[in-house]
């Protein structure tokens, strides 16, 4: 079986099983990339059963050294390629499976990165594009990936029920969050008289292109800290950490962050439970 075909059917079958079309999207470009370097190697078409335990440590050579991935991003490499020789091993397209004796990537353990209250409330009024302020503003306070809420339609927001409900977010699962005072009052006036004429069903939209994208989100809030004169990285996502760390520090408790947030696992929930110095320091000194 030609490694392109065999990729071709994987893909379709995750489609069947129903995982997320996220997930899909990020294992068909790891794919892609992987097809690209053997075939640019071999100088031909390469069949699933000729590729080696050498080949995949070659490629996770070349994403380190040539492409410089990060740790992180060649875990994800390896977690992708994982079920797919997994699922070639079923159809016997090959007689061992070579992932079994490939390492996993080790990746250092670090503090997320996350902004006060405050630091949000600075970083919005720094934004120059009144929709991303307001996209930006609506993370902070829901948690959502950056995927979930451009994705979000009109029919997700029930005023009625004061809830959102996010339809097929990772891992292909539902989830309800409850909208807060603020958030109601903020998005009914957004849908009643900011919000562009449109056939569109996305609730977020521009009146251009229809359409906001991530990057377009992810550039203003990086020119908006900036401008700020901030050298720390911010991204829709550090919104999403901002939201579950500034949770655990007004004392939610994590099992209903994990909740708000849509893991499966209590033990990916708590790497948000951030500490700081000042909180280090109040705990040595509640021993006399």
């Amino acid at each position: 079986m030609l490694l392109a075909a065999g990729i071709k059917e994987y893909l379709e079958y995750m489609v069947n099983i129903e995982r997320s079309a996220e997930t899909v999207r990020s294992y068909n470009s790891h794919y892609k990339l992987f097809i690209k370097h053997l075939e640019s190697h071999y100088n031909c078409q390469v069949y699933i059963e000729d590729i080696t335990k050498q080949d995949v440590d070659n490629y996770l050579a070349h994403l380190r050294n040539v492409c410089e991935y990060k740790p992180t991003s060649r875990a994800h490499v390896v977690n992708a390629l994982r079920p797919f020789f997994r699922y070639s091993l079923q159809r016997e397209w090959i007689v061992k499976n070579i992932m079994l004796s490939v390492d996993n990537i080790k990746v250092p353990q670090k503090e997320r990165n996350y902004l006060t209250a405050v630091e949000v409330n600075q970083l919005v009024d720094k934004i120059d594009h009144s929709l991303v302020r307001l996209v930006s503003w609506f993370l902070f306070r829901t948690g959502l990936r950056i995927s979930e809420c451009l994705n979000l339609t009109i029919n997700d927001v029930d005023f009625a029920k004061r809830q959102i409900t996010i339809i097929a977010g990772k891992g292909n699962k539902d989830r309800i969050i409850p909208m807060s005072a603020s958030v109601w009052e903020r998005l009914y006036v957004y849908l009643q008289s900011e919000r562009p004429s449109s056939a569109s069903t996305l609730f977020f939209i521009t009146k251009r292109s229809g359409k906001l994208t991530r990057t377009t989100v992810n550039n203003k809030l990086k020119y908006a800290a900036q401008n700020l004169g901030w050298t720390q990285p911010v991204t829709a996502h550090v919104l999403r950490h901002s939201f579950s760390f500034n949770l655990i520090k007004n004392k939610v408790s994590i099992v209903e962050v994990q909740k708000l947030l849509g893991h499966t696992s209590l033990a990916v929930t708590s790497v948000y439970a951030h500490t700081d110095l000042d909180e280090l320091t109040k705990a040595v000194n509640t021993l006399l």
